[in-house]
């Protein structure tokens, strides 16, 4: 069998450093002034990306695609991306506030944070992790199932360690006491860790039923459930110091594409 010949990157000739001036040097080899190779950087980027779980759907998702000048569209959603932009530019994943962004179904709220996700990885080299509150609680439960061979901290650690952790969907699942103590561990150990966590979610930033004040019990039935009844009002709390809060108003904009392509 013929073997494709090993492609030798011409920079550094294989070997990970490239010669550059003085002031850019972070080393020296046999005398040389060197810095890391640009075929390192991409190489370490591409198995960045690849380890951070960016579903599918969003792969396409950056900063630079994030469409604000769509006919319609609300002014927050320009802020929103002008906050997202700034914090990938400047973010100091052991030890800054992370974002809570959010808004209602199709105000681009993953996509800001699969591209800011993307741009701490490609350009900064920072490890991120994206994941689905749903699934990561789906994984969390089947780690019980005795005939898988995956524990809970199997599943957690990655969780717990990565530098910037996105937490898409957050209160998307029906509350219990197992899954508010399963956000509390969560939250608590990135927040004691200073990690940088980003999340998202639909529900509005208000207070929990019991303690939004004295509501008939007609009004309370109606009343929209707010983050508040979804995570209980202890981990909103810490949300409220782990986060920035950015609010993304607007309607569903891929409805109104879809809508008007039948046009």
């Amino acid at each position: 069998m013929i073997k494709a010949p090993v492609q030798v990157c011409p920079l550094c000739e294989g070997t990970g450093w490239k010669t550059v001036s003085a002031g850019d040097a972070i080393r020296s080899l046999n005398d040389r002034r060197v810095t890391r190779c640009d075929c390192q950087l991409r190489a370490r980027a591409e198995s960045l990306l690849a380890a951070a779980r960016i579903p599918r759907r969003y792969e396409h998702c950056e900063l630079t695609n994030y469409d604000t000048d769509f006919p319609g569209a609300h002014p927050s959603l320009a802020e929103a991306h002008f906050v997202a932009s700034n914090f990938a530019k400047k973010c100091d994943p052991r030890g800054d506030k992370g974002l809570l962004i959010i808004g209602t179904i199709g105000t681009g709220k993953t996509h800001l944070a699969v591209g800011i996700l993307k741009e701490l990885i490609v350009t900064r080299g920072i490890p991120c992790l994206f994941y689905d509150y749903r699934e990561l609680l789906k994984e969390i439960q089947n780690s019980y199932n005795s005939t898988v061979q995956t524990t809970e901290l199997d599943v957690l650690r990655p969780v717990f360690e990565t530098d910037v952790l996105v937490l898409d969907e957050l209160g998307a699942v029906k509350p219990t006491e197992w899954v508010w103590d399963t956000v509390s561990l969560i939250l608590n150990t990135r927040y004691n860790d200073n990690r940088t966590t980003i999340i998202t979610t639909n529900f509005e930033d208000q207070p929990a039923a019991a303690v939004s004040g004295s509501l008939s019990p007609a009004r309370a039935a109606s009343r929209i459930e707010t983050l508040g009844d979804r995570i209980g009002e202890r981990m909103r709390s810490r949300l409220h110091e782990m986060c920035r809060v950015v609010t993304l108003d607007g309607t569903d904009f891929r409805q109104k594409f879809r809508s008007a392509n039948f046009r």
